[in-house]
């Protein structure tokens, strides 16, 4: 017991490696590091900046055209159907468990994200 208390107490008067060596180091040793510092962040911010303009942004613009493409293919498909049928879109078959209301939203039988294009209007109903 005595001998865990002797070596505890040793331990924490024993001065720690940061505070060692900061009282060690001199005035010159502290513009050093600050410099190297921000010589490092200056680099490290060119390598995200051209990361930024030369991965991201050449990557955004190729997923941007790809939905464009995806797009447009869906809306000559959506032309293509509605030529096939007299110039409207066939009726969706209505199963039982599509477009269920128990009981309406506090603003009517359509969610909030109703688009009348495409969704059913179930205040009609």
């Amino acid at each position: 017991m005595f001998a865990r208390t002797a070596v505890r107490a040793v331990a924490r008067a024993a001065p720690r490696g940061s505070r060692a060596s900061s009282a060690d180091a001199g005035a010159g040793d502290y513009f050093t590091k600050r410099d190297a510092v921000r010589a490092h962040a200056a680099e490290v911010t060119q390598l995200w900046r051209r990361i930024s303009f030369y991965v991201c942004v050449p990557a955004t613009i190729a997923c941007a055209l790809w939905v464009r493409n995806v797009e447009a293919e869906h809306a000559e498909h959506v032309e293509h159907i509605k030529a096939e049928h007299d110039g409207h879109l066939p009726d969706i078959p209505q199963y039982e468990y599509m477009n269920r209301r128990l009981k309406p939203y506090p603003w009517g039988m359509n969610s909030l994200f109703f688009n009348p294009h495409v969704n059913k209007d179930l205040s009609e109903e």
